[in-house]
């Protein structure tokens, strides 16, 4: 099997992320720690979400370590279950990639106490950074162990890190030290996240990764954390009442046509992610995945559809639907 870089010298590579709001709606995980104790108590859930995320086009299965760390493990008193966690979670993504012939993604999330390189990961993500002094601890341990990193960050309101680095600069500096691929994830929607990325691209010359929440984030509200529901008297929507600020597919499919533009080679989407926006984000890439067998033909819909079997009569009812 090509390892990342090779296959990135071919084309765009997709990865799926986003399983802690996934798993949190499909109501086996509890928003608020949002530790990953699902691995433990329901592993065909996730076994099946990894499966998903491949069939709708993701060439990355991610191990579901995230928050899985000690921190968040002592605030639900249960740091007995940190090794056994990740141990089980690396276990079920290599399972699913070795039977779907995908890339295997450790991951380091943004407090660096898991320890990568086991189960024979392809490489490791170390993601959602909002100090650049933090991930460069994190890709250090990535880089003793002899693995490929992909580094993300995370911008919030600001347009700086919270060490006051420009997102360029710190993709700059972890290309550096050695990030094989550099860029940003979560937090950020489609429409905020995008008007980052040029200049992270002309700040580096190893491939930029973009993985935006699916989240419809403005200019005075640019990161998901920020949206207010107008609709609830303006109360804050994260983390569980953001679905009247879900982005379509087509958005999605959109932001991975705009950052393909830019020279973006490392597509996903971040939390909020289901398979159908991975699906958008995989077709807009030149991919086919299996889940392209049924992506949309509204020619054949009884009312709006084209096709000259549809029944003359309903295709003029349409507009009193």
């Amino acid at each position: 099997m090509p390892d990342l870089l090779e296959l990135l010298k071919h084309g765009p590579v997709v990865c799926a992320e986003g399983y802690l709001f996934e798993c949190e709606r499909r109501g086996y995980l509890q928003a608020g720690a949002f530790v990953p104790e699902v691995v433990l108590d329901h592993p065909e859930v996730v076994e099946e979400l990894h499966r998903e995320f491949v069939h709708a086009g993701s060439d990355v299965v991610e191990a579901f370590t995230y928050y899985g760390h000690r921190e968040k493990l002592r605030v639900i008193g249960k740091e007995d279950i940190l090794e056994p966690l990740n141990r089980e979670a690396l276990a079920i993504a290599a399972q699913v990639a070795r039977d779907t012939g995908t890339l295997l993604a450790g991951n380091l999330c943004n407090t660096n106490v898991y320890e990568p390189g086991e189960a024979g990961v392809d490489f490791v993500i170390a993601e959602t950074f909002s100090w650049a002094g933090e991930a460069l601890l994190a890709l250090e341990a990535i880089r003793a162990a002899g693995l490929a990193a992909v580094v993300t960050f995370a911008v919030h309101r600001e347009l700086s890190l919270r060490d006051g680095s420009s997102p360029q600069d710190a993709c700059r500096q972890m290309e550096q030290a050695g990030a094989s691929v550099v860029g940003l994830n979560c937090i950020r929607g489609p429409l905020t996240m995008l008007p980052l990325l040029g200049s992270i691209r002309a700040a580096v010359s190893c491939p930029v990764a973009a993985l935006p929440v699916p989240y419809r984030t403005t200019a005075s509200e640019p990161s998901m954390q920020a949206l207010r529901d107008p609709a609830r008297g303006g109360a804050q929507a994260f983390p569980t009442g953001l679905d009247p600020f879900t982005c379509t597919r087509q958005e999605l499919g959109e932001f991975a046509a705009a950052a393909l533009d830019l020279g973006v080679r490392y597509l996903g989407v971040c939390c909020g992610a289901a398979p159908h926006h991975i699906r958008a984000v995989a077709e807009a890439a030149g991919k086919t995945p299996p889940a392209s067998r049924y992506s949309p033909d509204m020619s054949k819909h009884s009312f709006l559809g084209s096709d000259p079997g549809i029944a003359k009569s309903y295709r003029e009812y349409a507009p009193n639907l």
